[in-house]
């Protein structure tokens, strides 16, 4: 490790992990396109997963309104003008870098238990949870752009928190009124005709919430990749992101897609609501419709969010649908204490790597200890896999529990 500057040893390794999120963040989230058109069959699993890799791929290049959030309104480390603050930097960017690392490191471990699971919590609350930990272990509660200053819906508060509580709300709201006007006008269309015309639009608007995915979730790693790029000076430009970065971090969410979450395409596709093919595209349609306008908007909503309203819409909007509330609730519990978790985590490593001295030593304790951990859970995940062979198996609850997946 002497042969390499301590600074760009850690650099190298916040761009690995980071893309690692990125990864986890693709097959997190590949059930929030997709899990509705396996359920009723519209597309098989693997031509899913497949399309939605890539346009999660094309998604990511065309904006970077959400990358430039992360980077600027969550954490106070960095100046007006988008700079790192000095204080940070001043050894090279280590210090700046440790905290990204610990952040990404909390993030990752919180996604991978939340897959083993099979809950759909949020990869966004994830990163945001656990960047802020790291940060308060740091700098102190300061160090968090809680409000902004006041003159714009900025921070904690106004960039992930508000629309976190917004958009699920709004999401159902649309699929619920889009799934009533969709059996209300179909009324009188034979059961097997409309099913067949449904499915059709569902590959559509499955499309569209996957390349809505890739323009907001994919844009949070470019930020942070960004940010890290910045404080070590191989970046100045504060009003944009590298090209090699907008390409490794669109790549990374689309194998992660690819490889699809298999676990919780199962949570939202068999879970929730038993979904036939009109209310797979209502839920579909309104997803996209909200995850399109909060990233143009700026806004890092969470698509998890988003999608699980608007399939929880689907089943309030359809007469006579079975809603499995209780499932919801275990959802909304992981989403309530997602960003506190992760934020936990995300202290928990930063102080660890400060106990060892907080070089580049502790940046690769950090990232082993992150290899051990994913490992194990991986491990733990074998005893009851779930594939694209039994992701439509039918949903049995047990003990008001989810059923052991995998069929085993």
């Amino acid at each position: 490790m002497s042969l390499v500057p301590a600074d760009l040893l850690i650099l190298v390794l916040v761009v690995v992990v980071a893309l690692a999120f990125d990864f986890t963040n693709g097959f997190h989230d590949t059930a929030n396109a997709m899990a509705t058109s396996i359920a009723t069959q519209a597309l098989r699993p693997r031509t899913a997963v497949l399309l939605s890799a890539v346009l999660n791929l094309v998604g990511a290049f065309l904006s970077i309104e959400v990358a430039l959030t992360v980077t600027n309104a969550v954490i106070n480390i960095q100046d007006t003008d988008g700079s790192p603050r000095p204080e940070l930097i001043g050894d090279g960017g280590v210090a700046l870098l440790l905290i990204l690392l610990a952040g990404l490191v909390g993030a990752i471990v919180w996604n991978v238990l939340t897959w083993l699971f099979g809950l759909p919590s949020s990869s966004s609350h994830a990163l945001f949870g656990g960047m802020i930990g790291a940060t308060v272990a740091a700098l102190g509660w300061s160090g968090v752009k809680w409000v902004g200053d006041g003159s714009e819906l900025d921070g904690v508060v106004g960039k992930v928190i508000l629309p976190a509580l917004m958009s699920p709300v709004i999401a159902l709201v649309v699929a619920t009124v889009g799934t009533w006007l969709v059996f209300r006008v179909t009324e009188g269309v034979a059961k097997k005709y409309r099913a067949a015309g449904f499915r059709w639009g569902q590959i559509g608007s499955a499309s569209l919430v996957s390349l809505a995915h890739g323009t907001n979730d994919a844009q949070k790693t470019m930020g942070i990749i960004t940010l890290a790029l910045l404080a070590t000076g191989h970046w100045t430009d504060t009003g944009s992101v590298p090209f090699w970065v907008k390409a490794s971090c669109a790549l990374a969410i689309a194998v992660g897609t690819y490889l699809g979450g298999w676990r919780i395409i199962r949570t939202l596709g068999q879970g929730l609501v038993k979904i036939s093919s009109p209310q797979g595209m209502a839920a579909e349609s309104a997803s996209a419709a909200v995850i399109l306008a909060a990233s143009h908007l700026g806004f890092a909503v969470s698509t998890t969010h988003v999608a699980t309203g608007s399939i929880l819409g689907s089943g309030v909007g359809k007469p006579g649908a079975e809603v499995r509330w209780s499932v919801a609730v275990r959802m909304v519990t992981a989403w309530l204490i997602t960003l506190p978790m992760a934020g936990i985590a995300g202290a928990a490593t930063w102080f660890l790597g400060h106990l060892l001295g907080g070089g580049a030593l502790a940046a690769v304790v950090m990232t082993l200890l992150l290899l051990v951990a994913v490992g194990v859970m991986w491990r733990r995940s074998r005893q009851a896999p779930v594939d694209h062979t039994n992701v439509n198996e039918e949903w049995v609850e047990s003990h008001g529990r989810a059923p052991r997946e995998g069929g085993r």
